[in-house]
């Protein structure tokens, strides 16, 4: 898919950096998950962040490079959030549903509506022409599996699953359930039906 210059134009420019890029990248995504990959341009990321065109070229490269960031950044979080969750030593049910839970704190984080999650809110439908953001998606997605997976091993190891469960086909499950709650907290489903999908798929996990 071509892109326009803005989005694929010079990486990056010889000048001091005369801002915050970490509270930049912050409030550039925040633009992005708003309305999306295709549909935020420059100027409003300039406006967004305080920061001439220029200045963002030289702190972050082109618009597709800047999206790039912040996808990693926000996997980077969400995925730390995740493990924390699962690495407390708490029943498995009592673990799950806390990373369900710490999933559900990011989706409502922004002001106003719902706004889910920042991979599938805007680069899932760029990942179909975007190879540089399909393979984000696709190493993002096998992480959150191969959590997901260690933890119910952890238990199928403690005797909290059933002596026949698989860990790996839970984890896709669990997953799946996380991906779910996503999207219906951006199709303006109430926190607390979707903490109780969740309740539900935990109590089917765990049998």
């Amino acid at each position: 898919m071509a892109r326009k210059s803005s989005e694929t134009g010079p990486a990056r420019r010889g000048r001091p950096r005369a801002y915050d890029t970490e509270a930049a990248l912050k409030r550039a995504t925040e633009t992005f998950w708003k309305t999306g990959y295709s549909g935020t341009s420059l100027d409003s990321i300039a406006t967004a962040t305080g920061m001439n065109p220029p200045s963002l070229y030289a702190a972050f490269g082109n618009k597709h490079a800047l999206y790039l960031e912040a996808l990693a950044r926000y996997w980077e979080i969400s995925l730390a959030a995740t493990r924390e969750a699962l690495a407390q030593d708490r029943p498995l049910d009592e673990s799950l549903m806390l990373a369900f839970e710490a999933a559900l704190s990011i989706y409502f984080s922004g002001k106003g509506s719902a706004r889910g999650c920042f991979v599938i809110g805007t680069a899932v439908a760029e990942s179909v022409d975007d190879p540089a953001i399909r393979r984000s998606v696709a190493a993002g997605l096998r992480m959150i599996d191969a959590d997901f997976e260690a933890r119910f091993r952890t238990a199928h190891e403690r005797g909290e699953l059933k002596p026949d469960a698989d860990p790996a086909s839970l984890a896709v499950l669990a997953s799946a359930t996380m991906h779910a709650i996503a999207i219906r907290a951006r199709a303006g489903v109430r926190r607390a039906e979707l903490r109780e999908i969740a309740r539900k798929a935990v109590s089917v996990i765990c049998g």
